[in-house]
């Protein structure tokens, strides 16, 4: 199978070539392994190849038989492999066991080549451990591919798979395909059961799903690994009928606010801004109404809410980490600082933060009975340079000192945390508020800028709602195709016959 061959080809038609018998399992492997060794030394996406256990993987019958897939280093286990995490301190743990996730895309045929990078426990919108080094955005060499499911994103822009595991506490779905020029959908919470190793990660603001090229690709690994496992928390009801079907339903007229101010208040740039109203302005030529207008809530208080938790996770992955044999050396100072934080919050703040997701999703939905999705920046900022966002080394000395005399309550006193949550998410604002109220969000690729990097679009619907994302979106591909622009961008990526 040659590389414009396999490149025509997202998963879903990858999978029907197989099923036809024009092509085997077997070439299509190998061409997704040629790729990877071509270009995954200049992007740095897959930290843990796995490509003689691609080859010697069991076929399965399942609707994606044959398809090359990469998972998450991250939330999606396996049984005999490694899971690090990202970390330094987790780089010698294998896991006993497959997640519910892994054995589904295994039972739907996928072949896992391998584990994609990850910033240190997920927790950066950059991918850049000190464990993997930097994963790089195809489309700038220079640039993030975001994160925290950075590798990921940066292995189906390239052409490597057409899809690859990816999970989201924060917006670590949404942010790398916003990034990469990728349909990015985080499901509802439940949707994706995270068993057997959690119940709901991130105190259900963390959804489990993946990346890809394209809507039907989406939607169709959506119908495979959707579904609760024994032991889950609770049940989402199924929906009527598969995504993939409801995927290729028109949406009907929906009634669609738009917002482009940051609720943190914080600069949003012109290129965020622009790629909303042009989608707008394609939404009413398709006949939708579109307005502007914003859910009602306190977006600082929103933001302390989603870094309190943040800082509660960070310590509970160092002690996980240290009771398997890490030493405290093998943590990142942000994540050390960040542990720091977490374990100086007090109890009853903590607890009082996570009760006030109560309050966003009640703003949310009386803003969906008024409005069916809303419509926004994916992000607010176009991806960092690679080290832009790195600690200067003055502030390096002050973390390290801070760490050193345990100051975290020092700095909860001085209103010090406020300022942090705010500068830590000023980048991608727009993210957060669909995890704490545990909704489905979607971000297409129907932004450009001048220099033909990818700017993101994020649509946002009600709880059980991904139906309604899905049928839009294959809409909005068809209006306005995207795949040309990565036929574009491979052209201008090394590649040798496979």
């Amino acid at each position: 199978m040659k590389p414009s061959e396999y490149l025509q080809y997202d998963a879903t038609g990858l999978a029907d070539l197989v099923r036809r018998g024009e092509v085997t399992r077997s070439e299509v492997t190998e061409a997704a392994i040629a790729r990877a060794e071509t270009l995954n030394p200049d992007i740095n996406a897959i930290c843990i190849p796995q490509y003689e256990e691609a080859r010697q993987q069991a076929p399965s019958d399942g609707p994606f038989g044959g398809v090359p897939m990469l998972l998450k280093d991250l939330g999606q286990e396996q049984a005999g492999q490694p899971c690090t995490m990202g970390s330094r301190g987790l780089r010698r743990r294998v896991m006993a066991e497959d997640s519910d996730y892994v054995i589904r895309a295994r039972e739907a045929g996928l072949v896992f080549l391998g584990r994609t990078a990850t910033p240190e426990f997920g927790l950066k919108a950059i991918t850049e451990s000190e464990l993997w080094g930097p994963s790089r955005n195809p489309w700038g060499r220079d640039h993030t591919p975001g994160g925290s499911s950075g590798g990921s994103g940066a292995a189906v822009a390239a052409g490597i798979v057409p899809v690859a595991g990816a999970n989201d506490g924060g917006g670590s779905i949404r942010i790398p395909a916003a990034y990469n020029g990728l349909v990015g959908l985080k499901p509802s919470r439940g949707r994706v059961s995270w068993g057997p190793h959690t119940g709901e990660s991130w105190l259900g603001a963390a959804d489990n799903h993946v990346v890809t090229r394209t809507v039907r690709d989406c939607a169709g690994m959506l119908d495979v690994l959707a579904g609760p496992a024994v032991g889950d928390p609770f049940r989402i009801e199924a929906p009527p009928r598969p995504w993939s079907e409801q995927a290729s339903e028109p949406p009907g007229r929906l009634r669609i606010g738009l917002f482009t101010r940051s609720p943190y208040g914080d600069d949003v740039h012109p290129d965020c801004v622009a790629a909303v109203e042009e989608s707008a302005r394609l939404l009413e030529s398709l006949g939708h109404e579109v307005e502007e207008a914003s859910p009602e809530f306190d977006g600082q208080a929103l933001a302390r809410c989603y870094l309190g938790i943040y800082f509660g996770e960070v310590p509970a992955f160092i002690d996980m980490a240290l009771a398997e044999g890490a030493s405290k050396d093998d943590f990142e100072l942000d994540s050390r600082v960040l542990a720091m934080l977490g374990r100086s919050f007090p109890l009853p703040a903590y607890v009082r933060m996570r009760q006030q997701w109560n309050d966003f999703a009640r703003a949310l939905g009386d803003y969906f009975s008024r409005y069916d999705l809303y419509l926004c920046p994916t992000t607010a900022q176009p991806p960092a340079r690679i080290g832009e966002l790195d600690l200067p080394p003055a502030m390096k000395v002050v973390s390290k000192l801070l760490v050193k005399a345990h100051a975290g309550k020092l700095l909860h006193r001085t209103g010090m945390i406020d300022q942090l949550a705010m500068e830590s998410l000023a980048r991608t604002p727009f993210t957060q508020l669909a995890n704490l109220t545990g909704t489905p969000a979607l971000s297409l690729p129907l932004g450009w800028d001048q220099k033909g990097m990818p700017v993101g679009v994020q649509f946002g619907a009600p709880h059980g709602a991904e139906g309604r994302l899905l049928q839009l979106a294959a809409q909005l591909e068809e209006a306005a195709p995207w795949y040309g622009r990565y036929e574009q961008l491979w052209q201008t990526a090394p590649e040798r016959e496979m």
